[in-house]
């Protein structure tokens, strides 16, 4: 295997799964945690919601890069291809409008204007799990494709793969 399409496929299960580790760490640790600190009120621990969330999109959209072009230039099966699309797809989702959104909706509240009701909140969890289920499985699927690729099995020689 050539060192360069080593280095591709490194890179994408490193990403995939960096990627996870954020969105597991912070949607689903720090997020929650947060508010279960002493002293910590709501306008503030949506003041650092506010700045973690934009700090981990931030690295989402660099991880979700490096991803894609490491697939591109390995040239993944298209199981792998279309699951990087519908991560692709879910951060593009939360980046251009989910965000945007529920930032519009804490700065209102942190100015003293509560928002009406919203669903917002519970689209954007429903999205962060389909996505952390989404990455854990294709980068599990990445790995097993690298070892294999590894073994010297030619998989970057299949048909119905992405182009480079």
């Amino acid at each position: 295997m050539p060192r360069s399409f080593a280095t591709g496929l490194l890179l994408l299960v490193l990403a995939l799964f960096v990627w996870a580790g954020m969105v597991g760490g912070i949607s689903f640790l720090e997020a929650p945690l947060k508010f279960t600190a002493p002293h910590i009120t709501v306008p503030l621990g949506l003041g650092i919601g506010r700045i973690v969330f934009a700090a981990l999109n931030k690295a989402e959209l660099l991880l979700a890069a490096v991803a894609v072009g490491s697939a591109v230039y390995v040239r993944v099966p298209a199981h792998l291809a279309g699951a990087l699309g519908l991560l692709s797809g879910i951060l593009l989702l939360q980046t251009f409008w989910l965000l945007p959104a529920l930032d519009v909706r804490a700065l209102a509240l942190l100015a003293g204007r509560p928002a009406p009701p919203s669903s917002l909140h519970m689209v954007y969890i429903g999205l962060e799990v389909v996505k952390l289920v989404t990455l854990l499985l294709t980068g599990a699927l990445a790995f097993r494709w690298t070892l294999q690729a590894a073994r010297g099995q030619g998989l970057n020689q299949r048909p119905g793969q992405l182009a480079a």
